[in-house]
């Protein structure tokens, strides 16, 4: 009765590992864009004005990292794209919190609103000023 008791705890056991690393399955290696749910936008006091970005948001597992930052504008838009870069082999599906500070390149930008887009989520800053310094 004892070693039928054990090979069914056994069983058991081995079943238990089987689904929990099925959790655990292989990762796809691949680029994808990064989950953001959050921005803040930061305007240094200095002049030339600086405006930083900070993105905040997570990644599906500790394989996966930020693999590259693109940021573009046009007109009084700028939009960033925040990639990552999934590692191939087994992975434990934690979610991983990151958060990364982007530098905007305003300089020489007139005064004005401008809108900043970072893998959906949206925000803005005004410029008092042209950013543009005055030679004198």
């Amino acid at each position: 009765m004892i070693r039928k008791n054990t090979t069914i705890l056994s069983i058991a056991v081995l079943l238990s590992i089987i689904f929990l690393l099925s959790g655990c399955s292989e990762a796809e290696p691949g680029i994808n864009t990064a989950n953001v749910t959050e921005i803040d936008i930061l305007i240094l006091e200095s002049f030339p004005v600086q405006v930083h970005v900070v993105a905040k948001g997570y990644l599906p597992n500790p394989c996966t990292q930020i693999n590259q930052i693109i940021e573009n504008r046009e007109g009084n838009s700028f939009t960033v794209t925040i990639t990552t870069k999934t590692s191939p082999g087994p992975c434990i599906q934690v979610i991983k919190p990151f958060e990364e500070t982007i530098p905007l390149d305003v300089y020489g930008l007139s005064a004005g609103t401008y809108n900043v887009n970072v893998n959906g989520i949206e925000g803005s800053f005004t410029l008092d000023v042209d950013n543009i310094p005055q030679m004198i």
